[in-house]
């Protein structure tokens, strides 16, 4: 693009005479346009949010002309769960399986999605294109028009409109090939968690360069909508749908992964909807749940009972408290559990599965130049320990200041002097979870999963669960016993998490072999069976453990519990080589995920990995 055109987007987006001689003042009639303009997978690597190396003009000026929010968050670091908390304004932990990516939960009755409510006020809603909302939901239902091609220009006359336009430019899947532009791979800054390889520092480039392309692609709907005379009548939102692409970003509890851009623009006509004036910038930390109960409120809909969120825009404004919250379950075919809370200057993080290191290697991720250059700086055994660490166990809790560590490297989880700090976050952490009633403690596909289930307590105890979850996560020996006994506990998700703690103490849980021998080898629930399976591989009884494992993996068992066992086998190691026969087997799978796995499995198990190998069929990607 020439500068001139560059130049004349630049000055849409900044307001010019045009679009402000036109403004109405005093209190308005009817409802407003909304637009949502989303960008796929990115931080605030703008100009605006203070990054020096951003080329981003148009996005630059609407913020310059509207409402900043400079410390907001997605709920999951991953396009579907975050956008279903978008959709339902319901947190994804609380309808499993929707927290998980990718899955397909079952939406309830009683969650209606923002389109509907914005249909039912007299509201054209069009979607173009990408839905990936990670449930059962049908967006033809939802939408009046959901394509490539649904546009505002298609609603009847008359009617307002709600109009979503997303760009996949910046989606990670943009930085498997060089984007040349502007930024250049010598003027990026390579984070200390990060190796400094001419392929990362690469990626980094290409994803300033990509933001560049899709600032101009923000431009030009702007102009779109100045052309069609509705500048005035319209507010508008910018956002990116997760966090960034670069390595340790997408997938993970960091603010790379969790902190996004949010610009609102107010035209004068309805600036009476807005609690602060434009060109103002918020501080005040928002969360992606609140984006549903906003538009809401925007059209004069107060708030469901269904939805989590705040609104902070319109005439049902919220109340907040200042925390937002994130979390983490399975990544597409790696299993993880991770909750976390910020207030905007400071990260706390809790890890459910400290024994799974960050960095297991997802195929789709791989296909990245720069995590490969990472992980061969890691076989080549050239990583400083702050650029190991991603490839090794995790703490069970991490506590990071923002403000001073902003590559969140430092935990200060032991620090005396943040105590008081880090119990508060604890206290809010527990206290959201009880109340949203999250799912992720029950195993994938398992009994109770679901937004009704889960909410019978008799059949989800979360409470006593989540005290034994974190019993189990803190590794502590001296628990040894306590686990043990609750391998007999009539609850299933009880006896998982017991036995996930037995798995964490390795050698350690030795003395419970038994009782996990005789639950790994006939417990009802799948998911029990393959964690104590991997317990008694830990603790010693691999010639009882792996053939379970491996039974698990060869069975017709739906693909939660047989992705369980891979995971468990690839943890495992040079132990898992005699199941390396059912790990061969599963390299044909007909799932994608199964197929990653025991691929990657397969080939670290005879010495012939490689972290420019593929290991998918259909590269399906988050």
């Amino acid at each position: 693009m020439n500068a001139t055109r560059r130049q004349a987007l630049a000055s849409i987006a900044l307001g010019g005479a045009s679009l402000s001689a036109r403004a109405v003042a005093g209190p308005a009639i009817g409802k407003p346009n909304i637009l949502w303009l989303v960008s796929e997978d990115n931080n605030p690597l703008i100009g605006a949010y203070g990054d020096r190396l951003a080329r981003t003009p148009v996005i630059d000026g609407l913020a310059g002309r509207g409402i900043l929010y400079r410390n907001v968050y997605c709920n999951a670091p991953v396009c579907a769960p975050s956008r279903f908390g978008i959709l339902t304004g319901c947190y994804p932990e609380s309808c499993g399986p929707a927290h998980h990516m990718r899955a397909t939960a079952r939406l309830p009755a009683i969650l209606r999605t923002y389109p509907e409510y914005m249909r039912s006020a007299g509201y054209y809603c069009s979607n173009n294109d990408k839905t990936d909302y990670n449930c059962d939901v049908d967006p033809a239902r939802i939408w009046d028009a959901s394509s490539s091609s649904a546009h505002w220009r298609d609603r009847p006359d008359g009617k307002p409109f709600m109009s979503v336009f997303n760009y996949m430019t910046t989606h990670e899947s943009r930085i498997f090939s060089p984007t040349p532009g502007p930024v250049t791979p010598d003027q990026v800054r390579v984070p200390a968690y990060l190796p400094d390889t001419p392929a990362m520092r690469g990626d980094f480039a290409s994803y300033y360069n990509l933001m560049s392309r899709m600032d101009t692609q923000v431009g030009e709907r702007l102009a779109e909508l100045e052309a069609d005379g509705l500048a005035e009548d319209t507010i508008i939102f910018y956002y990116s749908d997760n966090g960034g692409v670069l390595p340790r970003s997408k997938r993970y509890c960091y603010d790379e992964g969790l902190r996004v851009a949010l610009i609102v623009y107010v035209p004068p006509k309805w600036q009476h909807l807005s609690p602060v004036a434009m060109g103002s910038e918020v501080t005040e930390p928002v969360s992606f749940i609140d984006l549903a109960p906003t538009l809401l409120s925007l059209a004069n809909i107060p708030r469901p009972a269904t939805m989590a969120g705040a609104a902070f825009l319109g005439p049902h404004i919220g109340r907040r408290d200042g925390w937002v919250f994130g979390m983490r379950n399975r990544m597409d075919e790696r299993y993880d559990f991770v909750r976390t809370a910020t207030d905007g200057r400071y990260r706390y993080i809790r890890n459910y599965m400290p024994h799974r290191p960050w960095g297991m290697h997802g195929d789709f991720a791989w296909l990245a130049k720069g995590y490969q250059s990472w992980d061969e700086e890691r076989l080549a055994g050239r990583l400083t320990p702050a650029q190991t660490r991603f490839f090794g166990p995790k703490p069970f809790e991490e506590f990071y200041d923002l403000q001073a560590d902003a590559d969140q490297l430092d935990n200060r989880i032991a620090d005396p002097a943040q105590a008081r700090r880090i119990a508060a976050f604890r206290t809010a952490l527990d206290r959201h979870m009880l109340a949203i009633r999250d799912n992720g403690f029950i195993p994938e596909g398992a009994h109770g999963e679901g937004y009704a289930e889960s909410r019978v307590e008799r059949d989800y105890p979360l409470r006593s669960v989540m005290r034994l979850a974190a019993v189990a996560a803190r590794g502590d020996p001296r628990n040894a016993a306590r686990l043990s006994a609750m391998l007999r506990h009539a609850n299933s998700t009880m006896r998982y998490w017991a036995a996930t703690g037995l798995v964490i103490l390795k050698m350690a849980a030795a003395g419970s072999s038994g009782k996990l021998a005789a639950i790994a080898g006939h417990d009802p629930s799948p998911p029990v069976r393959v964690a104590a399976a991997e317990a008694l591989c830990g603790a010693g009884r691999d010639d009882i453990g792996l053939p379970i494992l491996a039974e698990v993996l060869e069975s017709t068992a739906a693909m939660p519990p047989r992705l369980m066992a891979l995971n468990a086998l690839d943890a495992l190691g040079p132990l898992a080589r005699p199941a390396l026969p059912a790990i061969a087997a599963a390299v044909q799978d007909e799932n994608e995920y199964i197929t990653r796995v025991a691929g990657y499995l397969e080939a670290v198990l005879e010495g012939r990995y490689t972290p420019g190998m593929t290991f998918g069929r259909g590269r399906q990607g988050a």
